[in-house]
């Protein structure tokens, strides 16, 4: 469930932007990169050289969503605190969705949850925030991440199929 604008934040949410140095992120919620690997590796899709590894602190209040997006490089969400996050992924050949709960180890939520190379990706809190961690491998580059564009044919695909998940765009 996600939580009305007017719903006040907890205070630890500007302790988390102040000392994580968050910012905001294109696809929603804030973020800070934590770690750039100094050693390389060479992706076998011809992108060229990246770092061997990125990480980041993500973090979205209940007014905000991850928009839909894709990265070329898989990515490990680690849950950190707050309330479970709910991930939507849309596999990009076959249009199959799945939808995983990231948080406590409790019932069907995961600590961590894997999102590989290539697929659609959105994201809500269950709360009032959600702070994780996202690891990429190869590591992040802007030139690998894609938003859906609005009236994108990605876009249009989605509102068609999944009218439930068409607030992500």
């Amino acid at each position: 469930m996600v939580l009305p604008r007017e719903v006040p934040l907890p205070p630890r949410v500007p302790e988390l932007t102040r000392a994580l140095g968050l910012k905001a992120h294109p696809e929603g919620g804030s973020f800070s990169e934590i770690f750039r690997s100094p050693s390389f590796v060479q992706p076998s899709d011809g992108r060229g050289e990246r770092s061997a590894v990125t990480a980041i602190y993500f973090l979205l209040t209940a007014a905000e969503r991850s928009r839909w997006h894709r990265v070329l490089s898989d990515e490990l969400w680690h849950y950190c605190e707050g309330a479970p996050l709910h991930l939507h992924l849309i596999d990009p050949r076959t249009w199959v969705t799945e939808s995983l709960l990231l948080g406590p180890e409790v019932g069907s939520a995961h600590a961590v949850q894997v999102i590989r190379a290539g697929y659609w990706q959105a994201a809500c809190s269950t709360g009032q925030y959600t702070l994780v961690a996202c690891t990429v491998a190869p590591g992040f580059e802007y030139q690998d991440y894609r938003l859906f564009e609005a009236g994108s044919a990605e876009a249009e695909e989605v509102q068609r199929r999944f009218p439930e998940l068409a607030g992500f765009l």
